[in-house]
């Protein structure tokens, strides 16, 4: 963990940023409970599930951690947004009207606020969750359903995420990053009023050029946890 930071705070001297405007999200999707708990142990404050239930059981088994934020960073499936709503601290993968609307209801009815990011397809491809926003033309045919979102008195917008495609080398992701920047500079000029100051994006493979880019999450699991096992991933 202290080679990771130091990684990071390496990345945030290069473009500028202070290292403390970074949050590390320790991935540990398809972990079992006892490398969640080491991982928290060794300092992990800001813990990152793909899957509801998985989470749902490593919070529940680990509620002695009571300071841990547990963060879905995975696509949420709308008959998993109750789960969602009443466990999690914060929700990276907001990615369709529908599940905004179910999740404010659930929100509501735990009279809970949560925490979300909005999650864009920056890449283009078919495979990838979230709003189309490869073309930049076509941008302004996003606020229609992000009007809707942001009168949804139990979400509170709070920003972007982004999966570019897999690349090769670190490098090839920055092309992606900086387009979620432009997209978050240009829903900042549309929305003045709204808090859209935090970027999820980038992983064990380019966390570095996501910080250069302007990231303030960045989400790393193998580097710090190892390989998943999936024999414990959830099957939705």
């Amino acid at each position: 963990m202290k080679r990771l930071w130091k990684k990071i705070a390496s990345s945030a001297n290069r473009a500028g940023r202070n290292v403390e405007s970074i949050k590390l999200v320790v991935v540990t999707k398809s972990q079992p409970v006892e490398v969640v708990r080491a991982a928290i142990e060794a300092g992990a404050k800001v813990l990152g599930e793909n899957y509801a239930e998985e989470g749902v059981t490593k919070i529940q088994s680990l509620v002695d951690f009571s300071a841990v934020e547990w963060h879905m960073i995975g696509h949420v499936q709308s008959r998993k947004a109750q789960l969602v709503a009443e466990n999690f601290n914060f929700l990276h993968s907001l990615d369709s009207l529908k599940l905004a609307k179910r999740l404010d209801r659930f929100c509501g009815e735990a009279k809970r606020v949560l925490p979300v990011l909005l999650e864009f397809n920056v890449g283009g491809e078919e495979s990838k969750s979230g709003w189309n926003a490869f073309d930049e033309g076509r941008w302004q045919e996003l606020l229609g359903e992000l009007n809707e979102i942001l009168l949804l008195p139990n979400l509170q917008v709070r920003g972007l995420m982004a999966m570019p495609p897999i690349g090769a080398v670190a490098e090839d992701s920055r092309q992606f990053f900086v387009k979620l920047k432009r997209l978050q500079e240009f829903l900042m000029r549309q929305y003045p009023q709204v808090d859209f100051s935090e970027l999820s994006m980038g992983t064990s493979l380019d966390y570095e050029v996501a910080i250069e880019e302007g990231a303030t999450f960045v989400r790393v699991g193998t580097a710090i946890v190892g390989e998943r096992n999936y024999k414990n991933m959830e099957r939705e």
